[in-house]
């Protein structure tokens, strides 16, 4: 669909979309319907270091970025300097949210501050395209699925690797018994940060700590703890497993199409002051209701390998490989045929590589903006495969295997592995 039509096809196909999701959507009003017709959408972009930049300006795709936010004012600035128009420019999130033009929000912060930002954007009538991993805790991902479709906002969170061709063609092969009944499967997400104990330093001037540390315990301000190396922290993140593992653990979850009811995860835990503290060595062990088993792995080749009993297959960003692949040459899957994710847009070519399957990705989020359908990481599936990571980690943390129901969503009579569902939240930051 053209840009300039866009908005166009949103409002006069808003009744019948309605309708037919079955879902409640707020009711726009006439003035903002009006706008709908004249202009493409208003885009919020919060968050702009690193990934947030990036979904930034694939977003410019689709929308204009009117507004940006960051608590760090040097990155503030940049990405207001960065998108044509001058967006305006916030250090608090909420004044974003308040504006009309906003339409859609971008949320590109680390990983402890997605729920509340995501949950209060769908409060506020946006509709959210979300960065992985989508939650700090099994709890969070939970409310935030809820809240996701009491509100009927559409929910995008940026596991791209489900609009990557490789893992997409990976997944339905297998779901489509192209390597027999699927056995096991083996993925592999590398070594975790190590380091510390780093230097206390000085607060930099154009940083607002209380607001980066938000839900998170209030603690000295450590460089190491901010931007990149975030995810080296179990306050705000969890290493390898809910980084790469949102990516390769949601793929092979999506392949195995089923929740999983047992965890085994071993791993060797630092304890350094002022210190990363995500695990050094890790692995996990997981046994599915329908009897695949997943292993997760920090050595090895990155990718995700699915064994079944006439085949297998391998698959990371740089190549899918196996018999079954080799066999798509004088036995094809037509594209059209698929039927891992019902909304396609077909007329949108193939891509491979990150950059790329984001255009995509970020696309499929537009188009179920416009037509108010589940986009393709939707926030019910990608809580599920978060969650999973988060079950490894907890695993790890008791130094014991758990039993899990995935209907109820908690351990099996076991109160000492639900006190982890969920975390201290620090006052004035709750997530609810």
């Amino acid at each position: 669909m053209h840009h300039a039509s866009r908005r166009q096809f949103m409002a006069s196909t808003l009744g019948a979309a309605l309708v037919a999701s079955g879902r409640r959507v707020p009711r726009l009003s006439a003035a903002h319907l009006h706008r709908h017709h004249v202009e493409r959408l208003g885009v919020g972009a919060i968050g702009l270091r690193y990934q947030g930049s990036v979904i930034a300006h694939k977003a410019q795709m689709y929308g204009d970025i009117v507004a940006v936010c960051d608590v760090d004012k040097n990155v503030r600035d940049q990405a207001q300097a960065a998108f044509g128009s001058t967006p305006r420019s916030f250090e608090d999130y909420r004044e974003l949210l308040a504006r009309p033009d906003v339409d859609v929000v971008l949320i590109g912060t680390p990983d402890h501050w997605h729920v509340k930002m995501a949950l209060d954007a769908c409060r506020a009538g946006k509709d959210v395209y979300v960065e992985k991993p989508l939650s700090l805790t099994i709890d969070e991902g939970r409310l935030l699925a809820r809240v996701a479709e009491e509100t009927g906002r559409v929910v995008q969170v940026g596991s791209w690797q489900r609009s990557d061709q490789r893992f997409r063609l990976a997944v339905e092969m297998v779901r489509q018994g192209r390597i027999g009944r699927l056995q096991e499967v083996e993925v592999v997400l590398g070594k975790n940060g190590v380091g510390g104990p780093f230097q206390r330093r000085p607060i930099p001037a154009a940083l607002n700590w209380n607001l980066w540390q938000g839900q998170t315990p209030d603690v000295p301000y450590l460089e190491e703890r901010a931007h990149y190396t975030f995810r080296w922290w179990y306050e705000y993140s969890g290493g390898q497993m809910t980084d790469w593992g949102a990516h390769h653990v949601d793929i092979a979850q999506w392949a195995i199409d089923s929740l999983p009811v047992e965890i085994d995860a071993r791993a060797t835990l630092p304890d350094v002051a002022d210190g990363f503290n995500v695990a050094v060595d890790f692995s996990a062990r997981y046994r599915y209701a329908n009897g695949v088993t997943l292993t997760v792995a920090d050595t090895g080749r990155n990718g995700i390998t699915f064994t079944g009993d006439r085949g297998r297959i391998f698959v990371n960003r740089g190549s899918l490989q196996g018999k079954p692949v080799e066999e798509l040459a004088a036995h094809p899957l037509p594209r059209e045929s698929l039927s891992l994710y019902p909304h396609d847009n077909h007329e949108r070519p193939e891509r491979v590589g990150k950059l790329d399957a984001i255009v995509n990705h970020m696309g499929n989020f537009f188009d179920c903006v416009a037509s108010r359908q589940a986009p393709i990481s939707d926030v019910a599936s990608q809580h599920r495969s978060v969650s999973t990571c988060h079950l490894g980690n907890i695993s790890m943390r008791l130094g014991r295997p758990l039993k899990w129901d995935p209907q109820r969503e908690e351990f099996v009579n076991d109160s000492a592995a639900n006190g982890w569902l969920k975390r201290e939240q620090r006052a004035g930051f709750e997530v609810a």
